[in-house]
């Protein structure tokens, strides 16, 4: 009997473009490997629409607040249909950034120095030294993050208008200037290690992410073996402590510039990490050997309740 997945995507959070842009490429390659796909997008009345629809497994392609947060995953475990990812713990815990970074150091994992402070706080002084980074706790794809580099006299006020919508606490953490690296975790293998140059931004932001041309992927990173390596351990170790399943995927900062400090740290671990046509998980997925379409079927019958 043909496997009815349910692909959910879209949402209500800020990065619910792109999640439309996972949700759809995932389906096309659902259908592709012979699965019964449906395509839903999700809105407050989720579990009820899935209630109906009776799927036998759902494929979670949402981003964000609300689909990565542990959210549906709760509901999903109420309704007791399988799903792919992570489950309500550890989806939780890595979009809370400044907890989950207390685990990961736990863990052994070298993370940045910061703290964690108010929006407004943040925006009537520096909260750290220049320079520091300035981060909402739980979002994703960048929004609200700020670089405060040398020379800025003043924090950003953007943190204090009247339509900010990515929180009231940010972590504030140390810059650690260098190479931009990703690792992908699938089950309990690492993948390589995919190097990331933004082309017009200072940093991989929204559009370096996801605007076409916006990023060169350097696959494999043109580092060190024994680096390579190290980045390889660790995204496994991070996967690990934070209790991740099925695919995920650990961001690095490393510092080997001439006179650099040689610095490497894990900036975060995303549980649901993109799967559009420029998303960095798939593409290391295929650098291993693994078509875009086995990845989607590998999580498909990788998932589970209880996770």
């Amino acid at each position: 009997m043909t496997k009815h997945v349910a692909v959910l995507m879209g949402g209500w959070a800020s990065e619910r473009p792109v999640s439309l842009r996972s949700g759809e490429a995932c389906a096309k390659a659902l259908e592709g490997e012979g699965y019964r796909v449906t395509r839903v997008d999700v809105g407050r009345d989720v579990a009820e629409v899935l209630a109906r629809l009776k799927p036998d497994v759902a494929f979670n392609a949402l981003h964000g607040p609300g689909g990565e947060d542990g959210t549906i995953q709760g509901v999903l475990e109420v309704l007791r249909i399988p799903y792919t990812h992570s489950g309500v713990l550890a989806s939780s815990l890595a979009m809370k950034k400044d907890t989950a970074k207390i685990v990961l150091a736990a863990a052994g994992v070298p993370v940045p120095a910061g703290r964690t402070v108010s929006r407004f706080e943040a925006a009537k002084a520096h909260v750290l030294p220049v320079p520091y980074v300035l981060k909402p706790i739980a979002e994703g794809s960048s929004f609200g993050v700020f670089i405060i580099k040398d020379g800025r006299s003043h924090p950003p006020q953007e943190l204090t208008a009247p339509g900010w919508t990515y929180g009231e606490n940010m972590l504030a953490e140390a810059f650690v200037d260098g190479r931009e690296l990703t690792c992908a975790v699938m089950g309990d293998r690492a993948l390589g290690v995919t190097e990331i140059k933004p082309v017009s931004e200072s940093f991989y932001g929204f559009e370096a992410k996801y605007g076409k041309g916006g990023s060169i992927h350097v696959v494999p990173a043109e580092i060190k073996q024994n680096i390579y390596q190290k980045i390889q351990h660790l995204a496994v170790v991070a996967h690990r402590a934070l209790g991740c399943r099925g695919v995920s995927r650990t961001d690095f900062r490393y510092d080997d510039r001439p006179g650099g400090t040689g610095e490497l740290v894990a900036l975060e671990v995303n549980t649901q990490p993109g799967m559009t046509e420029t998303s960095l998980a798939p593409e290391l997925a295929a650098h291993a050997g693994i078509t875009f379409g086995e990845l989607v079927k590998w999580m498909v019958e990788d998932a589970s309740c209880d996770r």
